[in-house]
């Protein structure tokens, strides 16, 4: 064996200069001590001083110790391939040795080394590591036996996936017996960490538990009401996953489970409450939740009722004591990113004015974002969300009793918990609650007005679930009311409401659509004056409010007296914002959403914002070009303002249509979406697939140059893998058929396959569906004699995907394309004839000579096959079908 390796005592005062500096607050200070770590990575046994300090210079203070640690971690994760053998070997036998370590805080800095070097793959090269950690737990002396389970914890968490595989002779067989019997340790917190270890096998089911299952879960039971938290925690939590894995193991004590769990779900402790909530939200998605639980929901619902409650120390972290905060500049750091949601082309349906898309803003993240994100009281608030929807009215039983007490109750915190009640149940139990809601809403819309600024901002999320049924009943009633106290809540002088209140208003814009016509003026009048008021953070979301209203009127924003209301204040802070700033997203989405509705209107202010969207794409190119070439000296670019930029170009285009084609003429921006289709990001090509389209319908004559280019880039990025693009492509292909016509023929190969195959393949999302029929019916129409060959590949699903969706240009276009190839093909149509008489009867009403093909072919059909045989195949028809084409066409 070699001498044992002895650091050279200049060296080591070097070293721990360097580690006393780093803890010195000063960013610059940081900065050098960055730089000397680097230049120091480049001897060899630089790693060694390190582990020295952490394990033998007993003469250091802890932290300091810890800091060389965590630093040997930091270079294991980036260079432990380069460690030379000696090095590496010096490293593991150290942190053998000091597992044990007097101190907590050196016993968990090596814990965390160890599974850092046995996660970089070491598993495999460090054979004795997991024997020797599993012998150490029978040591006699806690510290070690403590240090080798906080290691052993952070591996099963860290390589749960390699410590079940064949690659390490299956050591679980091993491990988790002996974990089990840890779980009686009269240490509790080698007891947590037993538990601790186990857990993390249990959602990958795998085989080591299982054969262990019942010693486990009774195990378990044994310790549920334990004197540490913590343990009782990881009992709870093991209780949560157990649920969705081996619900058959606890079914037969499922009585006792849930008992129990409505106790933890009251723990002192709020770690242990919170874990236990989480049974409730993971019950109710399992299929036997109705038949365990309706015997406990009247227990069940005013413990969960109770957890809704602030707890004192939210309302201390929520300042819920300062009323008026409005003055107060945000902190940068509270500021979330944001998501941009890329443009997606969809088809209406009949009976909505848009749309359907999931509500995912509707969810109940919407209060106290400053805190720790998750704590009880959202659970709680989650969980009976979840349960309403389970047991509909039934839940009402247990809740309006108390919904009674809560909502008048004299202390704010117990009726803003009602409030919050109240929201949490408006979609699983709208249908009971509608007899309440006369006397409800305008109690919530007084509730508007508290002095409590929390109880405001809740009251302002409440209202926005039952938006639906408020703009249901006759405007005055309740829609005036509500509007003009939520728009002053918009100018609230607590940031909370005004935030609260404008997520509201949009959510009742999207519900009231064109109801909100007669009070635009009204309605803009605020929002502008907000604009002068908020603060930054709240800024982002006045853009969402706004850009929701024009969606929602449409062209009755086109009024100059509204344009010249609305547009100086955006088109104020697009000029101060520079090109870097992230605020221009939210601005851009909303100037696209303005842009779509105003149409002409938009016209003066066009051509800045165009050439600024464009100089946005050729920055983000160029930037991203450079850092592909030379990625240690150029950041990678942030492709989000690419996307943005191109969103606004398409709805520039939508909405100004052919009067954009002068900008594109003077602009390079075919050019910028050649190389977008070809992003490697999906969200940049999806953006500029849907800018193709809407350039293809604004000014084809700019776009027809580049079609040669542009349909392989189209074809090959027909998969169906990444929805929103395919979609995009697909979409963008029928324009361009449109307006190619009988040109269009050299590329129908290139993507007519992919099409048909997408149609059949099942459980494709409908919006997809729909964009693919339209796109092979237009194919169809312009090229019949390519596309009908392959009508009865694709005439079924494509009748079924189109029956729903409104008489319009693309539906007009692409059944004339089906007519046309089955004139072409009429044997391709026979064996699914039903579907498409069925298809036929979906329109209100179509164009004449559109019904006269119809007329035909029906006719047609008939006549091929007899009146005898006419009758016995429309016997099969549904009655309304049959009526319908009885009364338009006459067979």
């Amino acid at each position: 064996m070699e001498c044992e390796w002895k650091p050279d005592e200049q060296g080591l005062q070097q070293i721990l200069q360097l580690l006393k500096e780093s803890q010195s607050p000063d960013t610059s200070t940081q900065r050098s001590v960055q730089q000397r770590l680097e230049q120091l990575n480049q001897y060899p046994d630089f790693n060694n001083y390190l582990i020295f300090v952490l394990t033998k210079l007993k003469s250091e203070d802890e932290p300091t110790r810890s800091l060389s640690g965590l630093i040997l971690k930091n270079n294991v994760k980036a260079h432990y391939q380069n460690f030379p053998n000696g090095v590496s070997e010096f490293i593991k036998s150290e942190c053998l040795q000091n597992i044990g370590d007097s101190s907590p805080l050196i016993r968990a800095t090596v814990g965390i080394l160890i599974t850092t070097i046995a996660s970089k793959g070491e598993l495999q090269n460090w054979p004795e590591l997991l024997p020797k950690l599993c012998l150490l737990l029978d040591s006699e002396d806690y510290n070690t036996c403590e240090g080798a389970f906080g290691a052993l914890q952070k591996i099963c968490e860290d390589s749960a996936e390699i410590l079940d595989s064949d690659m390490l002779d299956r050591p679980l067989n091993i491990m988790i017996p002996k974990f089990l019997q840890f779980f009686k340790h009269n240490s509790p917190k080698i007891r947590s960490h037993a538990i601790a270890c186990v857990n993390q096998f249990i959602i990958s089911r795998t085989q080591a538990l299982m054969l262990h299952i019942d010693p486990f879960i009774e195990n378990l039971f044994a310790l549920a009401t334990d004197e540490e938290p913590e343990v009782r925690k990881n009992v709870c939590r093991a209780l949560v996953m157990l649920l969705e894995v081996r619900m058959d193991r606890l079914l037969p004590h499922m009585h006792n489970i849930i008992e129990y769990m409505l106790q933890r779900t009251q723990d002192h402790d709020e770690n242990v409450a919170l874990e236990a909530c989480e049974f409730w939200l993971t019950l109710a998605e399992q299929p036997v939740c109705k038949e365990v639980l309706c015997g406990h929901l009247s227990q069940l619902t005013p413990v969960l009722v109770n957890g809704m409650k602030y707890s004192e120390i939210d309302i201390i972290l929520l300042k819920g004591d300062i009323e008026e905060d409005e003055d107060i500049p945000d902190n940068e750091q509270d500021i979330r990113p944001r998501f941009h949601r890329s443009r997606t082309v969809a088809q209406q349906h009949e009976g909505d004015g848009i749309e359907e898309e999931e509500d995912e803003d509707d969810e109940l993240d919407d209060d106290d974002d400053t805190i720790s994100d998750w704590n009880l009281r959202k659970c709680s608030a989650a969980a009976l969300d979840v349960l309403a929807n389970v047991f509909r009215d039934d839940l009402l039983l247990h809740i309006l009793p108390l919904l009674k007490e809560l909502l008048f109750h004299p202390e704010w915190v117990v009726k803003e918990s009602g409030i919050l009640v109240l929201g949490a149940i408006a979609e699983g139990c709208m249908q009971g609650m509608i007899p309440y809601l006369p006397e409800l809403i305008p109690h919530l819309i007084q509730c508007l007005s508290d002095k409590k600024a929390l109880v405001r901002s809740i009251t302002c999320w409440t209202l926005s679930r039952y938006a639906h049924w408020v703009v249901s009943q006759p405007p005055d009633i309740y829609l005036k009311p509500l509007m003009t106290e939520l728009l002053k809540r918009i100018l609230d002088s607590n940031k909370r409401v005004q935030e609260a209140a404008c997520s509201a208003f949009a959510t009742l814009e999207e519900e009231a659509c064109t109801e909100l016509v007669p009070y635009l003026a009204f309605i803009l009048d605020t929002l502008v004056f907000a604009f002068s008021k908020y603060q930054h953070k709240n800024l982002l979301i006045l853009y969402d409010a706004i850009g929701t209203l024009a969606d929602s009127v449409g062209h009755h924003l086109n009024k100059p007296e509204y344009i010249q209301m609305l547009m100086p204040p955006l088109i104020q802070k697009w000029n101060q914002l520079k090109d870097e700033d992230k605020d221009l997203f939210p601005l851009l989405e909303c100037l696209s959403s303005v842009a779509t509705a105003l149409q002409s209107g938009f016209l003066p202010y066009c051509e800045p914002v165009y050439q600024r969207c464009v100089n946005l794409v050729q920055k983000t190119l160029a930037q991203a070009m450079l850092h592909q070439s030379q990625p240690d000296q150029y950041e990678a670019p942030d492709k989000d303002f690419m996307i943005v930029a191109l969103d606004l170009l398409s709805g520039l285009a939508e909405g100004l249509g052919g009067t954009i084609e002068q900008l594109v003429a003077r602009s390079n921006i075919l050019t910028l979406m050649y190389q977008c289709m070809q992003d490697k990001m999906p969200e940049v090509r999806q953006s500029s697939f849907a800018l193709l389209g809407d350039l293809t319908k604004a000014c084809f004559q700019h776009v027809k140059p580049c079609i040669a280019d542009f349909m392989p880039i189209l074809g090959t990025n027909l998969n169906p893998e990444l929805i929103s693009v395919c979609n995009n492509a697909t979409w963008a292909i029928g324009e361009i058929s449109i307006q190619m016509g009988p040109e269009m023929q050299p590329y129908i190969a290139m993507v007519l396959h992919q099409l048909v195959e997408i149609i059949n393949r099942p459980n494709t999302p409908k919006t997809l569906l729909e964009n693919t029929a339209i796109t092979i019916g237009r194919l169809g129409y312009v090229c019949p004699q390519e596309v009908a060959p392959m009508l009865q590949q694709f005439i079924r699903p494509w009748c079924t995907s189109l029956r729903n969706i409104r008489d319009n240009e693309e539906k007009d276009s692409a059944f004339r394309g089906i007519c046309t190839m089955i004139s072409v093909n009429p044997g391709g149509v026979v064996q699914d004839f039903i579907f498409f008489c069925d298809a036929v009867a979906s329109w209100v009403n179509p164009k004449d000579d559109l019904r006269d093909m119809f007329y035909k072919i029906l006719h047609g059909f008939k006549n091929q096959v007899g009146e005898e045989n006419w009758r016995r195949f429309s016997d099969q028809f549904p009655m309304p079908l049959k009526e319908r084409l009885a009364t338009f066409y006459g067979v």
